[in-house]
């Protein structure tokens, strides 16, 4: 079954709503521990719909933000070339130099 944008924004919200109550959060307390407004919150539950800075904001107070970085995963080789290309690239990058703290690069003269 495919779901819609609003299947998505429903769920999100039931489960925003399962983890505040898990957690023993009334929704007040659970707005003002995320930093949002109380009518915010509300809405998230309800509707699913939030700015991404207010959902990562809640995240975080509802202890699963772990979990933000999983949404959107580097993509996977899709044939050798690639691997190989992101293997030198990873190759390229670990093996610049570091530059000691406190150092000033100086400028020529």
């Amino acid at each position: 079954m495919i779901l819609t944008l609003q299947d998505h924004l429903t769920e999100l919200g039931e489960r925003i709503r399962a983890r505040r109550v898990a957690l023993n959060l009334t929704q007040q307390a659970a707005s003002i521990k995320a930093g949002v407004a109380y009518r915010t919150w509300r809405r998230m539950e309800g509707e699913g719909r939030a700015s991404i800075d207010d959902l990562v904001r809640a995240a975080i107070a509802l202890r699963c933000d772990d979990g933000i970085e999983a949404l959107f995963p580097a993509m996977v080789a899709r044939c050798m070339d690639d691997l190989l290309a992101q293997q030198r690239l990873a190759a390229r990058t670990s093996r610049k130099p570091q530059r000691a703290s406190g150092s000033r690069s100086r400028k020529p003269t």
